[in-house]
């Protein structure tokens, strides 16, 4: 059965009840009951990409023009570094650097998230131009390498002006990562961190989902304030909700394919690729929702499961730069190995893109 027909019946009972009840019956998503955020992550995100220049440096010029560009789009806030602005070829200085070119044009009243996940990577402290050295951060003789590394980037990162840190599980030895060492891991680095700490689940590119115990005991902790779920799995995002109704934690879908149904289980919000390329529609969106327009809602969400699809799991980020030209966007190259697509794979895209409406 197709995803968009799987969709469709999981939610078609519910939608249906929402979209016959009266004027003044229908209403959009209502905050759980629980505390106040102390950042409100409510919103759609996109996590920028980073353009490349022709020799494959960060090009800062087109990364300020699409920020122009992004501008008019009643977006949340801005997320930078992470999978999409393929941070693991980022060396530790285009890394702030790149954080604060954004921050410089990006109003305060919108959010910027960063990524801040390490393995085991330092670099040299300069004016934002390096991950912290271990003399500015204080170091635990029990602590692992990638933790440090992490607390390093993040207090660096908070510094250069974000006012959140993303932080992606580490997973090189996924194998042997416990629910308790990954509890121990964040929470160093929550507890080291002057900004709040959104955790990240990629399972599609770490190999390792952040176990469900691990993310309830984690919600308590006072600077960990939300999660971004990438998985894919509606069934566990609302049991996230529910569970952390009482906590100061807020749940963001990690991709447009199933931020209805996310809305629809109480998730706060979206981190969305796709955002780069359909900025404006993936608002629409989330308003729809909010608003109880639940059929409008569904069809939109409709013509964005398979866009979204090409851009993330079918063609991936050069994929998605591909179709940000489209849109007036500058995609630019890749840096290797991630390669462009062949011909065949652009007018697979642009077909896509163009069936749904898009284009």
């Amino acid at each position: 059965m197709a995803l968009s027909t799987r969709l469709a019946s999981a939610l078609r009972p519910a939608l249906a009840a929402l979209c016959r009840a009266a004027p003044g019956q229908r209403r959009g998503l209502s905050t759980p009951p629980g505390p106040e955020p102390t950042l409100d992550l409510g919103g759609i995100f996109p996590p920028l990409a980073t353009p490349f220049s022709a020799l494959r440096e960060v090009d800062y010029a087109q990364l300020e023009a699409n920020l122009r560009r992004y501008a008019s789009i009643p977006f949340r806030g801005l997320v930078v570094l992470g999978s999409t602005g393929e941070h693991p070829y980022l060396a530790p200085r285009e890394r702030l650097e790149v954080l604060s070119c954004v921050r410089r044009a990006l109003p305060r009243d919108r959010l910027l998230l960063a990524g801040s996940g390490c393995e085991c990577e330092r670099g040299e402290r300069g004016e934002h131009g390096g991950a912290a050295s271990p003399r500015d951060v204080p170091h635990r003789s029990a602590t692992s390498p990638a933790t440090q590394a992490t607390v390093e980037l993040t207090v660096s990162m908070a510094e250069a002006g974000a006012d959140a840190a993303l932080v992606v599980t580490p997973c090189y030895y996924r194998g042997a990562v416990s629910s308790a060492a990954l509890v121990r891991h964040y929470t160093e680095v929550a507890e080291a961190s002057p900004i709040p700490v959104v955790l990240y689940s990629v399972p599609a590119n770490t190999g390792l989902e952040l176990p469900l115990e691990a993310v309830l005991a984690l919600a308590q902790h006072p600077n960990v304030i939300g999660i971004k779920d990438s998985g894919g799995d509606i069934t566990r995002v609302g049991l996230l909700v529910h569970k952390t109704r009482q906590e100061d934690f807020q749940v963001l879908a990690g991709s447009a394919g199933f931020l209805l149904a996310s809305y629809a289980v109480g998730a706060a919000g979206g981190v969305c690729a796709l955002a780069n390329v359909l900025g404006a529609p993936l608002c629409q969106l989330e308003r729809l929702c909010r608003q109880g327009c639940w059929q409008e809602a569904r069809d939109l969400q409709h013509r964005l499961i398979e866009p979204n699809a090409a851009v993330t799991r079918r063609f991936g980020i050069p994929g998605l730069k591909k179709a940000m030209e489209w849109f007036g966007y500058y995609g630019g190259p890749c840096r290797a190995p991630l390669a462009p697509l062949s011909p065949a794979q652009v007018e697979e895209l642009r077909g896509t893109f163009s069936t749904n409406g898009w284009l």
